[in-house]
């Protein structure tokens, strides 16, 4: 005897809010490090390294300002 398939899905479609991706983070205007790492950012950006253009964004938005 064989048992009925057991369902481990969602009923429906599963609705991401808020938005992807998320925007750069804006630095602090005069503020050295947020310079820095804004450059950091655009050159991550050019060599393809989101990973690193994701740090960057996390460091500007937890940068002290």
């Amino acid at each position: 005897m064989t048992v009925p398939a057991r369902r481990t899905y969602p009923d429906g479609p599963v609705h991401l809010t808020g938005s992807f991706p998320v925007p750069d983070a804006a630095p602090a205007p005069g503020c050295r490090r947020c310079a820095v790492l804004v450059d950091a950012r655009a050159a991550a950006r050019a060599a393809c390294d989101y990973s690193q253009v994701s740090d960057a964004n996390v460091l500007i938005r937890r940068h002290p300002h």
